[in-house]
């Protein structure tokens, strides 16, 4: 009996050793993606302009990495807050298996980040210390971007006000915590900059940019459900109810089949002046993660161009309901 336990005992500490060799050798390998670029990014005033209007009105960074006014229709950016992060991402709220915050992303958080760093954070999803971001942060359609407009975003984000505030990383849940490692791009290869003038090209670089998907697309088990891209439907957990995103596909009985291009530029429009961002909302009152005060900013000639592109997807038969008020 006791040779049994030596046995076993060997048998076990060879099995723990194997393991652990593994996993050193798995976080030493992983992320995998090429070394941050050596590049410095010149601040021209036309790559800050770019970058303020990217930044703000379509990629949305400060959606995420500021406070948002939850007390008013959509959310408005609290001003002061942009960049500073600090929001808490979990299970309930944001669908993360975990718990983190969005990031500061203020200069007094990226100042010791050089460019080719933040550039390869993205883009690629990695930080300056090499740790894998979690995909909420949508650098995989930022990966798609071209190289001037990102070198724009991270002009303008040397610009911005600083804040001091410091944000705790969270974690994710096993094996979450793994997984994630995996999921970085190797690489930045940018396409050419989009032809703004081929009205379909360009409102697919935009929707993606804007990554509308990632709010208007049904998810199970990390992966967009098939045949319901951008069909809407993706439940968001609100003080007062549950709100979903609207089906913006072409299907004439349940999404923007029967809107013509100046529907469609006006329901954002009209949240453009300075009031809109103060529709003042009670808790049990319906409201919309949808940040619309900022895709108000975008140009009337990029709106249209989304909507010429939206024009010519799948249209996807899908009712959604919009809201339901809580108990």
């Amino acid at each position: 009996m006791r040779k049994f336990f030596k046995i076993t005992g060997y048998i076990v500490g060879a099995v723990v050793i194997v393991a652990l060799s593994a996993l050193t050798y798995f976080n030493m390998t992983y992320p995998r993606v090429e070394k941050a670029p050596d590049i410095s990014i010149k601040l021209t005033p036309a790559r800050v302009e770019r970058g303020s209007y990217l930044v703000n009105s379509v990629v949305g960074c400060f959606d995420c990495h500021s406070k948002r006014d939850w007390d008013k229709f959509s959310g408005p950016i609290k001003q002061g807050t942009e960049g500073m992060g600090g929001e808490k991402l979990d299970e309930k709220g944001a669908g993360v298996p975990g718990t983190l915050y969005a990031p500061n992303i203020t200069p007094a958080a990226l100042g010791n980040w050089t460019d080719g760093q933040i550039v390869r954070a993205l883009t690629c999803g990695v930080d300056n210390k090499g740790r894998a971001l979690y995909p909420i942060m949508p650098y995989a359609q930022m990966n798609s971007m071209s190289k001037e407009d990102i070198y724009s975003i991270v002009a303008y984000l040397r610009t911005i006000k600083p804040i001091q505030n410091n944000v705790p990383r969270g974690s994710l849940n096993f094996p979450m915590n793994l997984i994630v490692k995996t999921m970085p791009i190797y690489s930045f290869d940018p396409p050419p900059p989009p032809d703004t003038n081929n009205m379909v090209s360009y409102g697919n670089y935009l929707v993606n940019a804007a990554d509308c998907a990632g709010c208007h697309t049904p998810m199970s088990n990390g992966n967009y459900v098939k045949g319901m891209m951008l069909a809407g439907g993706v439940p968001f957990q609100m003080s007062g109810g549950i709100a979903r995103s609207a089906n913006i596909t072409p299907d004439s009985a349940t999404g923007i089949g029967k809107w013509d291009v100046e529907r469609f530029v006006s329901f954002f429009k009209a949240f453009a002046s300075d009031s809109s961002a103060d529709i003042r909302v009670s808790p049990s009152d319906y409201n919309t993660p949808m940040p619309m005060t900022s895709f108000a900013g975008m140009t009337d000639h990029d709106l249209s161009a989304m909507y010429d592109y939206l024009r010519t997807i799948k249209p996807v038969h899908n009712e959604v309901v919009n809201w339901t008020p809580g108990k």
